[in-house]
């Protein structure tokens, strides 16, 4: 999911220790890759095209700028605050079992966002196909785990990620010319697209795959869930009325409501025998300093790829089928290079490499936000090579801040860790998409209001027309977004140096590193 913070988030695994032997016979072994893809795909695919699709789909049901950021907030908000649940539903019931529920969950939710007949409907089942995908996301790579012996794992596991790449690079721009030929309603197809490939994935579960049997009776912190839910529900909700007219009053309440409520949470998972965040993990320096450095990496990654598109195809009047080649050189980029940083890493550790991404990718930041403000309108010339940039600071980063939060912590807490972190990035995602946005919209008013008094884009010329004052006052707020998540990456490359360790891992060159 995926939205479209989850383009690089996904390359930080949600992993549990992995099992000592295999459900699935050799033979069988295949189906179980095969149906992980395509499960995998139905969130790519489905999360990095609506990147693409949003304006068009503001413009087909006459979404107004705050429920089009539910449009993505909604699904951002069930799957980051109920993925650890939905891993643990895969222990306690099974693999098999939790995945496909997850799949089936989330292509009926997909269905009914293909029908939905107003914004309000097609946030509510967004934040349902969430919840499908919370179960889903992290079944797809346990599952491989499970039924893959140890030495067969890692080139498993290999497919389904050059498979992952593959379509996370490809969907946009498939979208985009779909979209481009046929016009914004097509919208639509991209949510119906999930029913055969998740029936296809389905039926190779259950009737090619032998059930596992559940590894630990564990409970499930669902009372944990409902609280976190509830927290950033609020704090994003308020984040997002502080720009949405009429409701700004209640963003004072909403975003005191979600603090509070997230001081329940933590005092509640503290009391929790089995509580879904261990939060005596933040005890550790590293480990806290790598979540942080997560955080702010993923808020500023995710904030670019939501408003962007949108400047692009309604600001600058871009074709979409022109504007999903944006996220080709970040998958092509992390697909191609987290092998090799990833050894990198392993030599030197982490720490360079993430702090030296994330300065790669506040650059690249940064100078979205010059283009924008210079009114510099050069696609192929401007913004194409900035996300290029990007993704070569994203690859740098990915593997080794994985690395960093599996090392900060004991083996028996990495699946801990690794969910913790990958709940941590799409949080960030979440809220972002509501913060950033108002951040754009008093931007925007501001420059717009300007611009009718004194000229856009000089200094007291007159506007030539109205298109152009907006056009201005478009550049102008997402250049307000770009600068603001530049200094973020930047701070993300502090924290990581100041934190994350700068030594080697601890098992000799040339012996097999520790299962993550």
């Amino acid at each position: 999911m995926r939205s479209p913070s989850e383009v690089g988030a996904e390359a930080v695994p949600l992993v549990r220790p992995l099992p000592a032997d295999t459900f699935c016979p050799q033979s069988r072994r295949r189906f179980v890759l095969i149906a992980a893809i395509l499960a995998s795909a139905l969130g790519f695919i489905d999360g990095s095209i609506l990147a693409i699709a949003t304006p068009a789909i503001r413009v087909d049901l006459g979404a107004s700028f705050a429920e089009t950021q539910w449009i993505s907030n909604a699904y951002a908000l069930t799957l980051s605050a109920l993925i650890l649940v939905g891993g643990a539903a895969g222990d306690r019931f099974g693999l098999r079992h939790a995945f496909v529920a997850g799949i089936a969950l989330f292509i009926a939710a997909s269905l009914a966002c293909a029908v939905a007949p107003d914004p309000p409907m097609l946030i509510a089942f967004r934040a349902i196909q969430g919840i499908g995908a919370a179960i889903m996301v992290p079944g797809s790579l346990a599952i491989i785990a499970k039924a893959y012996p140890k030495k067969e794992r890692g080139r498993a596991i290999g497919i389904w990620a050059a498979a992952s790449a593959l379509t996370t690079a490809l969907g946009p721009v498939l979208g985009g010319v779909v979209l481009s030929a046929f016009g914004d309603g097509m919208w639509r197809v991209i949510f119906a697209v999930n029913l055969p490939l998740g029936l296809v994935s389905i039926y190779l579960l259950l009737a090619k795959v032998p059930a596992d049997a559940p590894t630990e009776k564990r409970s499930l912190d669902l009372g944990g869930a409902a609280l976190v839910t509830l927290a950033f529900g609020a704090l994003a909700y308020g984040l997002t009325s502080m720009s949405a007219e009429g409701e700004e009053q209640m963003s004072g309440p909403s975003i005191a409501a979600g603090a509070v409520l997230l001081i329940v949470f933590i005092v509640f998972e503290r009391r929790q025998r089995e509580p879904m965040i261990d939060l005596s993990l933040f005890r550790v320096g590293a480990f806290a300093g790598a979540n942080v450095a997560t955080f702010f990496l993923y808020f500023a990654l995710s904030a670019n790829l939501f408003y962007l598109p949108m400047l692009l195809i309604a600001g600058w009047g871009l074709r979409a089928a022109e504007v999903g080649f944006i996220f080709l050189p970040l998958s092509v980029l992390i697909a191609l290079l987290s092998g090799p940083v990833g050894q990198w890493s392993d030599r030197i550790g982490p720490r360079f490499p993430i702090a030296s991404g994330s300065l790669v990718v506040a650059v690249a930041f940064a100078g979205l936000a010059s283009l924008a403000y210079a009114g510099i309108h050069s696609f192929w010339w401007g913004v194409f090579p900035l996300m290029a940039l990007m993704g070569l600071g994203m690859a740098l980063v990915v593997s080794p801040l994985s690395t960093a939060v599996m090392t900060a912590v004991e083996d028996k807490d990495t699946g801990a860790a690794s969910g913790i972190n990958n709940a941590v990035s799409r949080i960030g995602g979440l809220i972002a998409v509501a913060a950033m946005g108002s951040l754009a919209a008093w931007v925007y008013a501001a420059a717009l209001n300007s611009g009718a008094a004194s000229g856009i884009p000089g200094f007291g010329e007159p506007a030539p027309d109205v298109d152009a004052a907006r056009l201005a006052a478009s550049d102008a707020a997402f250049a307000a977004v770009a600068l603001v998540t530049a200094l973020l990456c930047l701070l993300s490359a502090i924290v990581a140096w100041t934190t994350v360790s700068g030594e080697r891992l601890p098992w000799p060159r040339g012996s097999e590193a520790p299962q993550r």
